[in-house]
């Protein structure tokens, strides 16, 4: 298949093209600068110049396209309103250009607010008021009209070389505070996949998934934020420690202090059985000591 994946040079993007084309795929890169348009030549892929806010190009490379994966997010969260708006409007021009074809279509979405405090499955339904809930709404909605739609619920910590996500965040506030912290009793879990996981769980997505298909990218159900603020402790050589609720908004900033201080246990049991998804890469514990500190 030809698939056009929308955040290609980014940071799972740039796992999911190898996966894609190691498959025997052809991969349809949307770059909206010439750094991501080398990178994608580099890796083999084809190149759309684009962007996510540019409705129309996003529908002419889904058009070119036998299955789309949509990736991209503006991260802009002093503007996270503008950013949403774009994500839903992406969303919903990328799949009406797939109406009626019966071709995948694959979002990455999110596991962090599914389920807080108990073990998150595949058949919950995402909040409606939570983002990535109005997202999966669109692709429901989509598979109702002949597009084969998977959300993929990523977990908050998609770790691996080249990460800037949560893990990275995590490192550089303990390094700024002088001590890596954890919230409460650090209890609290967070499932965790590495990103060449999340990247062959995209394609069985695009090959297999049935329409309306919800799977969750989680290789550990849960690591708890504890276990996390060591392995950083020790990878900085700082000290650990707990903070209460109200002292985590002022060592992490608002958005930081809540989300780690989310209980997400959640189960990936029904995504590996469906499509014989089986992570083999480090763990995230394993990996942070190995490959974040040097």
């Amino acid at each position: 298949m030809r698939i056009f994946v929308t955040g290609a040079s980014g940071f799972i993007g740039s796992a999911v093209v190898p996966e894609l084309l190691g498959a025997g795929h052809q991969v349809l890169g949307l770059a909206r600068s010439e750094a991501s348009a080398k990178a994608l030549v580099d890796a083999g892929a084809e190149v759309h110049r684009g962007q996510l806010d540019d409705l129309e190009s996003l529908r002419v490379g889904a058009a070119k396209a036998d299955g789309v994966i949509h990736l991209a997010f503006i991260h802009d969260f002093a503007n996270f309103e503008a950013s949403l708006k774009a994500e839903f409007a992406a969303v919903q021009a990328l799949g009406d250009a797939l109406v009626g074809t019966e071709k995948p279509f694959a979002i990455a979405s999110g596991l962090l607010g599914v389920a807080p405090g108990r073990l998150a499955v595949e058949t919950d339904a995402a909040p409606t008021e939570w983002p990535r809930g109005r997202s999966e709404t669109i692709l429901k909605e989509l598979a109702a009209k002949g597009v084969r739609t998977s959300a993929i619920r990523l977990a908050p910590t998609v770790h691996g070389s080249g990460d800037h996500g949560f893990v990275h965040m995590l490192i550089e506030t303990a390094r700024a505070k002088g001590a890596a912290a954890y919230i409460g009793e650090g209890a609290n879990r967070w499932p965790a996949v590495h990103r060449k996981d999340a990247a062959r769980l995209f394609r069985l997505a695009l090959e297999r998934g049935p329409a309306g298909s919800t799977f969750h990218a989680a290789a550990e159900e849960g690591v708890t934020a504890k276990e996390i603020a060591t392995a950083i402790g020790a990878g900085l050589g700082l000290p650990v420690v707990g903070k209460t609720p109200a002292e985590a908004m002022d060592h992490f900033g608002g958005f930081m202090g809540w989300a780690f201080g989310m209980d997400a246990p959640t189960s990936s049991a029904a995504t590996r059985k469906q499509l014989g998804w089986a992570p083999s890469e480090p763990m995230l514990l394993e990996d942070v000591k190995a490959h974040y500190f040097r």
